[in-house]
């Protein structure tokens, strides 16, 4: 069980530095290697409407230069890290593009956006993802990692994939939020972390309804979490009542990156 091929999605947005600075710190602490997926977004606009697509094309050739300037800059700066990197161009919905490329990728790293690649890329490209607020700038993987735990299978399969992260962490917290269903406890979780020698400390609470996300984030700076683990877009009753629209609310507020996976 190991991360080494980390995915990183690249484009000339606002969200770039924090994505960037972040994969670069995951991809050094787990000695791993980076692919840059440099995305050309074509744009749909009215033009396409009269001018037989003219004015898409010349957009599109605009938002090609762009890019092309965009990997000069960070080819550069790549230059100067001590991470082992490529790079691929693709032309396309950046959602589409990164489910394209991950076939044999380990981790995925994108915008903590949940209209953006984030939630289609938990739910259908395989590999667990890392969600980076557009704040951030960078992961310590070596702090505080925070689980947020329901028992779901969404769950299991998070706190699974991030084994290889929660191995280079300090200290590792469980964060059970109870409606009275779990149906794993948390202390098996953290009997199988313990397998992997990870001793977490495990805390409890009871659920409020509609309150989870609050919850998981006050617990988030209470105690001083780096990045926190969970389960993405369950469908189960439990779920769907804890972390159904969880997942979204992390997404939109989470002042840490997410490690989600489904």
């Amino acid at each position: 069980m190991a991360v080494k091929n980390i995915l990183l999605l690249v484009h000339d947005d606002q969200g770039q530095e924090a994505r960037f600075q972040a994969a670069l710190d995951a991809t050094r602490a787990l000695d791993g290697h980076l692919t840059c997926v440099d995305v050309v977004i074509p744009s749909q606009t009215p033009a396409e409407l009269w001018d037989g697509g003219a004015g898409s094309a010349m957009l599109l050739a605009e938002e090609r230069q762009r890019e092309a300037a965009n990997r000069t800059t960070l080819e550069q700066r790549l230059a100067k890290e001590d991470v082992s990197w490529n790079w691929v161009d693709m032309v396309g919905e950046p959602g589409r593009c990164l489910r394209g490329a991950a076939a044999i990728a380990d981790l995925i790293v994108v915008d903590c956006d949940p209209d953006g690649a984030a939630a289609g890329l938990v739910l259908e490209s395989g590999p667990p993802v890392l969600a980076v607020p557009g704040r951030a700038r960078g992961i310590a993987l070596g702090g505080r990692a925070l689980v947020a735990w329901d028992g779901s299978p969404e769950a299991e399969a998070a706190l699974r994939a991030a084994v290889p992260l929660l191995l280079l962490a300090e200290q590792v917290m469980i964060l059970q939020v109870d409606d009275g269903s779990i149906r794993i406890p948390a202390g098996e979780a953290a009997s199988f972390l313990s397998r992997h020698g990870i001793h977490p400390l495990v805390i409890l609470e009871k659920a409020k309804k509609g309150q989870a996300a609050t919850n998981i984030i006050a617990a988030i700076v209470g105690h001083r979490a780096d990045y926190l683990v969970m389960g993405g877009f369950g469908r189960s009753r439990l779920v769907e009542a804890l972390f159904g629209g969880v997942s979204r609310n992390l997404l939109l507020k989470s002042p840490v990156p997410l490690f989600m996976a489904h």
